[in-house]
């Protein structure tokens, strides 16, 4: 931080802050959400469309299933599921609900 800033709060107070903001864990809802290179479990998928439902289960997305986010490149999301690539598109990503 700029020392300039530092000098305006109190010391209790930016040490307060910090380790506020260092114990607050993000934790991702859904796969538009998740961190890069993370491995997560997919707790369910989450759409009232069928066909998404089916097409998420031929490439083994569903529950319990193991799920890692490899990149996100505008608005496709590249991810693996038992040692395969796929590449989905946001509506997708958005579908599938992680478990924490």
């Amino acid at each position: 931080m700029n020392q300039a800033i530092l000098n305006l709060f109190p010391s209790s107070a930016i040490s307060w802050w910090t380790s506020k903001k260092s114990s607050v864990a993000m934790t991702a809802k859904n796969l538009s959400e998740a961190k890069i290179n993370t491995e997560y479990t997919v707790k369910e998928v989450n759409t009232k469309d069928q066909s998404i439902i089916d097409f998420l289960f031929t490439l083994g997305c569903y529950q319990g299933q193991k799920i890692t986010l490899i990149s996100v490149l505008s608005e496709n999301y590249v991810i693996t599921i038992k040692d395969a690539r796929y590449s989905i598109d946001a509506d997708l990503a958005k579908a599938v609900i992680l478990d924490e």
